[in-house]
């Protein structure tokens, strides 16, 4: 069991910076696959960013270089660094991880979810 919670989300202006954390617990959370997942209002949810165990990372494909995914296992926390954010990056955001497979554009394929934090983004 893994259990999984956000912080770091907030308000910044258009072309602005924020950095998600994700404290995990668990003792076997390095084996897994690790992911944040967004959802805005009244889209579906979407895939933003994962990193495997062997620090793998895989991402939007619209969110490319604007977005960094990374992972301190000793600290049992995945990060999401955001820069340059634009107004249409206003969204939940979650941590989720998966025990098997890494697969960003399945999210049910995902087995532990955090409660998820704002982010909002004004222009």
């Amino acid at each position: 069991q893994v259990q999984l919670a956000e912080s770091g989300g907030g308000s910044v202006q258009s072309g602005g910076s924020l950095r998600l954390s994700c404290a995990a617990s668990g003792s076997t959370y390095g084996r897994y696959c690790m992911g944040w997942f967004r959802q805005a209002p009244g889209k579906e949810r979407e895939g933003v960013a994962a990193i495997d165990s062997y620090g793998r990372t895989s991402f939007a494909d619209s969110l490319k270089g604007r977005f960094t995914i990374s992972k301190d296992n000793a600290k049992n926390t995945l990060y999401l660094q955001m820069n340059s954010l634009k107004p249409e990056d206003t969204a939940m955001y979650y941590c989720a991880a998966a025990r098997a497979g890494c697969l960003l554009k399945y999210g049910f394929t995902f087995d532990y979810w955090g409660q998820g934090i704002h982010v909002t983004v004004s222009s």
